[in-house]
């Protein structure tokens, strides 16, 4: 069993809505986070790229108290729903005290699942000052990278960057030419639809939030969409003929990295992506962009002597930095 408690400068209610609802859970334990608040609904929550947690909520008392049952997605050594999580909050003179217990794992899966709570609860700390932990050191450089953990991985960079989008950015314009920050976060919302249905899924649209929430949203069910289907065998083209499934599924990391950096360079906002994820992209990218130039990509241009990976993959798929 593990247990930990932190105390939080928040009040209840934050506190209560940092550990429940996903636009909170973003910000500090999850890269994405679908939630079913009620007793025998389910959540599932991708954790690091290619980790994902699932189970089923056994009590909620708002502002008390949630249970939940732990495991993983693809582990049978610790399947969805077999071991048990029960977090409490309670108001202390400082705040809001938090205590996390974890139950019903061996001695071996404890010691693991304490390094994940200690890294997470600090991040929850961070998160209840600042509003936001800030990029997941855990997320950048994925163990083991396909087309759908670096789906995942891309989606923290791009999820990071939209955060921080204000108002004023949403008419700037962006490398592309066809869009501004807020065109842009609509393509990618069509984008997201016409992929999930590529994997027989059907991704929704929320209608509001911020477009960090919408995006985030409508991604993962994509995504989720294309880990239950599998990355094996063809899909029908729109055109007709087929294409491999693992080809499009490909796609989601290069247009969320890819518009990541339009977003980043419209705005003046810091990309933190790894090389490993960007160099992994960049051989995705080079399956994909040269049957899409002329239309949804340009001719490679020349990067400068001394560009980093990302402004490689940037320039190989036809895109130059905004000047300064």
């Amino acid at each position: 069993m593990f247990t930990k408690t932190v105390v939080l400068p928040v009040d209840i209610d934050e506190a209560f809505a940092l550990i429940t609802e996903p636009e909170r859970l973003r910000r500090w334990q999850t890269v994405s986070a679908r939630v079913d608040l009620r007793v025998g609904g389910d959540y599932r929550w991708t954790v690091t790229p290619g980790h994902v947690a699932t189970g089923t909520f056994r009590e909620v008392e708002p502002g008390k108290r949630v249970v939940f049952g732990w495991g993983w997605e693809g582990n049978p050594d610790l399947a969805p729903d077999t071991s048990t999580v029960s977090i409490t909050i309670e108001p202390v003179a400082d705040g809001t005290r938090v205590t996390l217990t974890h139950e019903g794992l061996t001695d071996e899966q404890a010691a693991m699942h304490a390094e994940g709570w200690n890294h997470y609860l600090g991040r929850l700390e961070k998160a209840a000052v600042a509003g936001d932990a800030g990029p997941d050191e855990w997320s950048a450089a994925p163990e083991r990278l396909d087309e759908l953990s670096a789906a995942d991985a891309t989606l923290a960079v791009l999820q990071t960057v939209l955060r921080r989008l204000t108002s004023s950015d949403r008419a700037k314009q962006t490398p592309c030419a066809d869009f501004t920050c807020h065109d842009l976060a609509e393509h990618l919302f069509g984008s997201m639809v016409t992929l999930g249905a590529m994997a027989g899924v059907e991704v929704v649209n929320p209608g509001t939030g911020s477009l960090e929430d919408r995006t985030a949203t409508m991604a993962a069910q994509a995504i989720e969409g294309w880990r239950a289907r599998g990355l094996d065998g063809a899909i029908a083209a729109p055109g007709g003929g087929e294409m491999p499934a693992a080809f499009v599924a490909g796609i989601m990391p290069v247009e969320f990295l890819l518009h990541a950096w339009d977003l980043a360079q419209a705005s003046g906002t810091p990309l933190a992506v790894s090389d490993e994820v960007v160099a992994y992209v960049h051989k995705l990218a080079e399956q994909i962009v040269p049957g899409g130039r002329g239309s949804s990509f340009g001719d490679e241009v020349t990067p400068p002597v001394d560009a980093d990976p990302m402004e490689r993959l940037a320039a190989f798929s036809g895109r130059r930095p905004l000047a300064g």
